[in-house]
């Protein structure tokens, strides 16, 4: 996501209204890497903005992705995540906590399209989800299995 001055003037630019509700949405996601759901949201802003709605939440995000200033990310089977860190970069999810991490391209590269199926599609995408148990799920889990 860019800056919040970046992102309310992109959005001015579309003619869209910047109320202080979706400001605040904004600056919920700004700089965050905890990749929050919409209820996540809801409950920072609530208690700011007891008005605030879940329909206002979902279509402020929506309008977010459609801008190309947050990313919906799939990677937890119970519900969608946003992420605002919109270039190519994979995710972990811990199946123990749930945490979600991100994972620079430098880590892991991305894979290179079979000539077959560059031919065939025109890729656009590539995600990379991960699944399996963080550094201090797998420390905790030793400790339980080494205590008397």
């Amino acid at each position: 996501m860019k800056t919040r001055e970046e992102t309310i003037q992109k959005l001015r630019s579309k003619g869209l209204k910047i109320t202080p509700q979706r400001i605040a949405i904004i600056d919920v996601l700004e700089g965050s890497t905890s990749h929050p759901s919409v209820d996540e949201i809801y409950q920072m802003l609530s208690d700011r903005y007891p008005t605030i709605s879940y329909a206002t939440i979902y279509k402020t995000l929506e309008t977010l992705c459609e801008a190309g200033e947050v990313r919906e990310i799939n990677i937890d089977p119970h519900k969608k995540r946003y992420d605002p860190f919109t270039h190519p970069h994979h995710h972990f999810r811990c199946l123990v906590c749930g945490k979600i991490e991100d994972i620079s391209p430098e880590e892991i590269p991305f894979p290179e399209m079979p000539k077959k199926i560059k031919e065939k599609y025109e890729i656009t995408d590539v995600t990379l989800y991960i699944y399996g148990i963080c550094p201090s799920c797998k420390k905790q889990q030793h400790q339980h299995q080494t205590d008397p």
